[in-house]
């Protein structure tokens, strides 16, 4: 697993360290094994894992800003966990509202000794944002609209939401909310994973 996470990463453009080649390896290694019980992820073959969750996750991390970033609708951790081991500097908050994926991720938390996460089960809506955060990230968790409704009290004052979405979201992009506006939309290159990826950023508009 190593070998071929290895090459991926190679492939990326991406320089690791052994020990967070490692870390990742082992995170695989759990999703893996708790998905038999916990049904956690769809995608059941590590191999994929590698490429659909992990390179997915860690090819967004150039593009972040800041310190503290909130993970909402993390799931098993995706991609929270993945850019903490990244992003050894960073801070993620790992937000889900499902006890068995807090469970796992505490697990994790554990395993891997990651200092720099923290995982929550709450609804987005009712968390409080104390402090604010740089970063709110979201894969595959809402719409635009839905995100920035939702998430509006999470960033600071010069905070950004980083949408992961598959195809670039044009019609989403058209129906956001006057009080925000998109900064930058990256198409993302993951190795050997079928489809388009694009990272949209967007901040709130200065009243």
């Amino acid at each position: 697993m190593i070998n071929k996470l290895s090459r991926l990463l190679d492939e990326a453009g991406i320089s690791l360290t052994d020990h967070q080649k490692s870390q990742l390896v082992a995170y695989v290694d759990m999703l893996n094994k708790w998905n038999k019980a916990y049904n956690l992820t769809s995608v059941r073959d590590p191999n994929e894992m590698l490429i659909r969750h992990i390179l997915d996750s860690i090819v967004v991390a150039p593009h972040l800003h800041g310190q503290r970033f909130i993970d909402v609708g993390t799931g098993p951790g995706l991609p929270g966990v993945p850019l903490s081991i990244v992003r050894p500097e960073s801070h993620f908050t790992l937000l889900d509202s499902l006890g068995k994926r807090i469970r796992f991720l505490r697990q994790v938390q554990h395993e891997l000794k990651l200092e720099n996460i923290t995982p929550v089960q709450s609804r987005v809506e009712e968390f409080p944002a104390e402090p604010p955060f740089d970063g709110v990230i979201s894969r595959a968790f809402a719409s635009l609209t839905d995100m920035v409704s939702w998430c509006k009290h999470l960033p600071a004052e010069n905070g950004r939401f980083y949408a992961l979405k598959g195809q670039r979201p044009d019609d989403e992009i058209s129906q956001l909310p006057t009080e925000f506006s998109v900064e930058n939309i990256v198409e993302l290159r993951v190795p050997h994973l079928e489809g388009e990826r694009h990272l949209v950023t967007i901040r709130a508009n200065k009243s």
